[in-house]
C-alpha cells in the first residue's frame, strides 16, 4: 500500500483522469454512476484521506455559521458570548466567518422567523441555543432540509433532525447533583427545593430527571418538591423561591439545576433557617463564586464555554465536509467546584 496516496494515484488506479476525481470528491454533477463507483473504489483500496484544508484553500472555499442564541444578561451567558468573541477573532485563520444572533429569550416566533429567513446561499451551519418547542423543533428540522447543518448547544431539541449536540451530557450532570447533595446532606432527612429556569428547556428536564433518579435510588429519605421556575430573573427567583421557602418548613437542601444563583442566595440570606441548607448550582460565574467563598453554596456543576464554542466549531466544519465527529474531541467534561478547588475568576 502507497504510504501517503494521493489523488494522482486514486486517478491511477480508478483508470480515470485527475479532474473526474476532483468531481466526485467535489459531489459535481457530469459523473456517470459507473465511474463515481470506480473512484470510491480507489479512494477505498488505497485508504486515501483527503485534506480537506488544502482543498477548501484551493476552491477558496469560506465555511459561514452562525451561533443563534437567546438575549441572555447573565454572568454564565457573558462568558459563552466572551469564548465565542474569541473563537471567531481567530476564525478567518481557517477561512470561517462567524456571526451571533440574538434572538428575544421568550419570542419563539421572532427566533423562527429569524431561522426561516437563513439559506444555503448565505450560510453553511449553525449552533442553536433555546428552549424546546415544537415550532423551534420544525424550523431546525427545515434548515437541516434546506442543506443548512445545525449543531444544538447546552440543551438538545429532539426529534429535530440536528446534526450533532454540543454541551454535557445533562442526565449525569443531575445525577452528579444528587450525589452530591446526598452525600453533603450525611443522612439529614427533608425535603430539597429543585430550582429551574424554564421547563421548556430540555437541559433542565434533563438534570431534573437525572437527581431525581439518584435521589430515588439512594437518598430516598430525601423529598425533592414539584420544579420551580426563575425565568432567568434573579428578582423573581429569590420571591418563588422564598415562597417555598415559608410552604416547606424543613427544607435541607436546594438544587439550582440553572436558575438565577443571585436569585436564590438571596431568598436563602432572607430565610430564617434552624439550619443551613445544602445549596448546589450549576455553572461556575463570579457571583457562583463568591457565594462559594461565602459558604452559601457547597458546590458548582460546570462546563467549559470555550470548549462548547471550539467544539461547535469544529463540529459544523466536520459536518459542512462530511468529515466524522471525533468523539472523544467533542465530549463536553462535567467539572464539580467547591471551594477548596475553585480557581481563580478573571
Amino acid at each position: 500500500m502507497i504510504a501517503k496516496p494521493t489523488v494522482n494515484d486514486v486517478a491511477r488506479v480508478a483508470g480515470v483522469s485527475l479532474a473526474t476525481v476532483d468531481r466526485v470528491l467535489n459531489e459535481r454533477p457530469g459523473v456517470r454512476a459507473a465511474t463515481i463507483e470506480k473512484v470510491n473504489r480507489a479512494i477505498a483500496e488505497l485508504a486515501y484521506v483527503r485534506d480537506t484544508a488544502a482543498a477548501n484553500l484551493a476552491r477558496s472555499k469560506t465555511y459561514r455559521f452562525a451561533f443563534v442564541l437567546p438575549d441572555w444578561k447573565g454572568q454564565f451567558f457573558a462568558s459563552l458570548m466572551g469564548s465565542i468573541e474569541e473563537v471567531a477573532a481567530q476564525a478567518h485563520l481557517d477561512r470561517t466567518e462567524i456571526r451571533t444572533i440574538l434572538v428575544p429569550n421568550h419570542d419563539h416566533t421572532f427566533l423562527v422567523r429569524e431561522l426561516d429567513a437563513l439559506g444555503p446561499d448565505e450560510i453553511d451551519g449553525l449552533a442553536i441555543m433555546s428552549k424546546e418547542t415544537p415550532v423551534v423543533r420544525d424550523a431546525i428540522i427545515r434548515l437541516r432540509r434546506r442543506g443548512i447543518s445545525v449543531v444544538t448547544l447546552i440543551t438538545d431539541q429532539l426529534g429535530s433532525e440536528r446534526d450533532h449536540f454540543v454541551g454535557i451530557d445533562n442526565v449525569a450532570a443531575g445525577r452528579t447533583a444528587g450525589m452530591l447533595m446526598g452525600r453533603f446532606l450525611a443522612g439529614r432527612q427533608g425535603k430539597v427545593l429543585v430550582v429551574v429556569s424554564s421547563r421548556q428547556s430540555r437541559d433542565m428536564l434533563e438534570r431534573r430527571h437525572g437527581f431525581d433518579q439518584i435521589l430515588g435510588e439512594q437518598f430516598d429519605h430525601l423529598n425533592a418538591q414539584p420544579s420551580i421556575e426563575g425565568h432567568e430573573d434573579p428578582g423573581y427567583t429569590e420571591a418563588v423561591v422564598l415562597t417555598a421557602l415559608d410552604q416547606y418548613r424543613d427544607v435541607v437542601g436546594i438544587y439550582s439545576a440553572g436558575a438565577s444563583v443571585l436569585g436564590v442566595a438571596g431568598a436563602i440570606a432572607k430565610h430564617n433557617f434552624h439550619g443551613r441548607p445544602i445549596f448546589i448550582d450549576h455553572e461556575l460565574t463570579d457571583n457562583s463564586a463568591h457565594f462559594i467563598r461565602e459558604g452559601v453554596l457547597d458546590a458548582v456543576i460546570t462546563q467549559n464555554t470555550g470548549h462548547l464554542a471550539r467544539s461547535a466549531l469544529r463540529v459544523l466544519r466536520a459536518k459542512c465536509d462530511n468529515k466524522p465527529v471525533i468523539a472523544s474531541q467533542e465530549n463536553i467534561r462535567i467539572d464539580i467546584v467547591i471551594r477548596e478547588n475553585l480557581p481563580t475568576m478573571k
